[in-house]
């Protein structure tokens, strides 16, 4: 059986708090998690644990997540300079979005025009509970974001198409070829 990981991780800091997006990788991981199509279940990890959050990614056969090309990676090249994206089969949702779009999408947009689905916060409410100490809070949250990237994947490969809220609020196809 292919083993597929939808993966996210929410972070510690924000980028203003470490001087602006171009040091995404001192925001450090608060939590990452990982579904993983072999086993049926998800994974949650805690910075401690960010080693085995890293072998994880390596051994799957596809990581798939939503920008985890720019941000997830490169908060992990942050604890390991010789972590190396390259190595690992990845597809990021968004970043096939962008070919055939003038400009991004969040995934909370691609989830409610495609699925319904509405995210239950945001990484600034996630800030908030790393701050208070409530890593539970975090790993909930981010358990649905995999799930609902998962969920989100899989209708693209089975039906060709996602849709969204335009600005002017018409729902929008968006063709993928996703396999």
């Amino acid at each position: 059986m292919r083993n597929i990981v939808y993966f996210d991780l929410e972070t510690q800091k924000s980028a203003d708090e470490v001087g602006g997006w171009g040091k995404i990788r001192e925001m450090r991981m608060s939590v990452g998690v990982t579904y993983g199509t072999a086993r049926g279940g998800y994974r949650i990890y805690a910075e401690p644990q960010v080693n085995e959050l890293v072998d994880e990614l390596r051994r799957a056969d596809l990581v798939v997540g939503f920008n985890i090309l720019r941000f997830d990676y490169e908060v992990l090249a942050g604890y390991n300079l010789l972590f190396d994206p390259h190595q690992i089969p990845t597809f990021d949702l968004l970043v096939d979005l962008q070919k055939s779009l003038p400009h991004r999408l969040s995934l909370d947009a691609v989830a409610q025009g495609t699925l319904g689905l509405e995210k239950t916060s945001d990484g600034l409410q996630a800030l908030r509970w790393f701050q208070e100490g409530k890593l539970l809070e975090i790993a909930e949250y981010c358990c649905y974001d995999v799930k609902i990237t998962k969920l989100v994947h899989e209708y693209g490969v089975a039906h060709g198409q996602l849709f969204f809220q335009s600005r002017f609020g018409k729902l929008t196809a968006v063709p993928v070829a996703w396999k």
